[in-house]
C-alpha cells in the first residue's frame, strides 16, 4: 500500500521534527539555544535534557494522528501515513515550538456519517488521554521551588527588581484541565506561575497538547469538532458551525477597534478590518449583501463593547486561525450519502468529546504583555 519512499518520507520528517522540537525545548525550558543567546548555547547535555519537552510533545501529536489513522483503516477509508511538520524559528530570533503540528491526507471519499464521526473523534480522545498522563505526572513529580533557580540564577538575588518594561513577558494562559489538575495534584509550594509553566518539561508539553486538542475539536467545518457536530446534528450542523465560527471571530477580534485609537489610525484600520472580515467569511454561502451587513453588524458590535466596556479584551492571536478556517478550509462540513445516524454509544462518545474540549480550551492560551 505504501512504497518505500512513502516511509522515507513520513520517517525523516517525523525525525526532523522530533530536532526542531528539541531545539525549541531547550530555548522554552532553560534557555539554551545552538545560535547565541543570552544564557547560553545549546549543549549536548541540554539538548537531550530538552527531549524531556519534545518526546512526550510529539508523542501525543503522534497518537492523536495515528487513532485517526487505524481508525480509517478499521472502516477502509485510504489514508496517508502522519505527515509532520517541522517549524523551528530560531534562528530568526522568534519563539516556535518546533512544529505546525501532524496532518494526515485522506486519500479516498468517505461516505458515511459514522466513519466520519469515528474517524475524527479517535485523534483527539487517543492524543487526550496520553496528554492526562502526562500532566498527572508532570504535576505530582514537581521539582524542589528552588529548581527555578538553575534556569534564572538571576530570581535569587534579594535586589532582583524584574527585567523591566524593555523585556517582552511571556505567560501561558491556562484552562479548566490545567487548573483542576493544579489543584488537586500539585504541591503548592512547588507549583510555578502561568509564566514559569515553561520551565517544566513535562507541564509545558501537556499544556500544549491540550491547546491542539481543543483546537482540533474547534466544532466547526472540518476539523475533528466539526465532524462531531456532523454526526451528532445531522440536521443543524452547519447553522451551529455558522454560529460558533461567528461568536469565535466576534471574541477573537475584540478589541481590534476601539474609540481609545487615534481617529488617524482608525481611518486607516476599520477598512483593512472590514476587508478582513469580508474575507473570513468567503465560503459561507452567504450573498455580498447579507454578508456586508453581517460584517458591519459584528464589527459595529465590537466597536461598542470596546466603548462599553474596554476593559474586555478578546484575544487576536484567534485571528489568523479563524482567517483559515474561514476562507481556506470552509466553516461547513460536507454532506455524506450515507445519513445513518449515530447509535447511543457514538452518541456518548460525541459529548465526551464535547465536555473535553470545554475542559481543555483556553481563551487566551499564550500572553505577551
Amino acid at each position: 500500500m505504501y512504497k518505500s519512499k512513502d516511509y522515507l518520507i513520513h520517517i525523516g520528517l517525523f525525525l526532523l521534527t522530533l530536532i526542531t522540537t528539541t531545539l525549541a525545548g531547550g530555548e522554552w525550558v532553560y534557555g539554551k539555544s545552538i545560535l547565541a543567546s543570552e544564557e547560553g548555547f545549546l549543549t549536548w547535555e541540554y539538548f537531550v535534557k530538552s527531549m524531556a519537552f519534545s518526546i512526550p510533545f510529539i508523542g501525543i501529536l503522534l497518537v492523536h494522528e495515528l487513532g485517526h489513522f487505524f481508525t480509517s483503516m478499521y472502516h477502509k477509508v485510504k489514508c496517508t501515513l502522519p505527515y509532520f511538520i517541522p517549524a523551528w524559528l530560531g534562528f530568526l530570533g522568534a519563539p516556535s515550538i518546533g512544529t505546525f503540528g501532524a496532518i494526515i491526507r485522506m486519500k479516498s471519499h468517505v461516505n458515511s456519517r459514522r466513519k466520519f464521526f469515528d474517524i475524527g473523534v479517535a485523534g483527539p480522545l487517543a492524543g487526550f488521554v496520553v496528554a492526562l498522563g502526562i500532566l498527572i505526572y508532570g504535576f505530582v513529580t514537581l521539582p524542589p521551588a528552588d529548581f527555578i533557580y538553575s534556569v534564572h540564577p538571576e530570581y535569587a538575588d534579594p535586589n532582583f527588581q524584574g527585567y523591566g518594561e524593555d523585556v517582552l513577558e511571556f505567560e501561558l494562559g491556562g484552562n479548566l484541565l490545567f487548573w483542576i489538575l493544579e489543584h488537586t495534584l500539585a504541591d503548592p509550594d512547588r507549583m510555578p506561575n502561568m509564566g514559569e509553566v515553561i520551565h517544566y518539561p513535562f507541564l509545558f508539553a501537556g499544556y500544549l497538547a491540550l491547546f491542539f486538542t481543543a483546537l482540533n475539536l474547534l466544532p466547526i467545518g472540518q476539523l475533528d469538532g466539526g465532524h462531531v457536530m456532523f454526526g451528532l446534528f445531522p440536521k443543524s450542523h452547519k447553522k451551529i458551525s455558522f454560529v460558533i465560527y461567528t461568536g469565535f471571530l466576534t471574541y477573537a477580534g475584540l478589541g481590534a477597534i476601539s474609540p481609545a485609537m487615534p481617529a488617524s489610525e482608525l481611518i486607516v484600520w476599520i477598512p483593512l478590518y472590514l476587508g478582513f472580515l469580508f474575507l473570513s467569511y468567503a465560503k459561507s454561502g452567504l450573498n455580498t449583501l447579507n454578508k456586508a451587513s453581517l460584517i458591519f453588524s459584528i464589527a459595529a458590535a465590537q466597536y461598542a463593547i470596546a466603548f462599553l466596556k474596554p476593559e474586555w479584551q478578546g484575544y487576536q492571536g484567534w485571528l489568523f486561525f479563524a482567517f483559515l478556517l474561514g476562507r481556506v478550509m470552509g466553516i461547513y462540513h460536507p454532506e455524506v450519502t450515507g445519513n445513518v445516524p449515530l447509535n447511543t454509544s457514538r452518541k456518548w462518545i460525541g459529548w465526551l468529546a464535547v465536555i473535553i474540549f470545554i475542559l481543555c480550551f483556553s481563551p487566551r492560551p499564550f500572553n505577551f504583555s
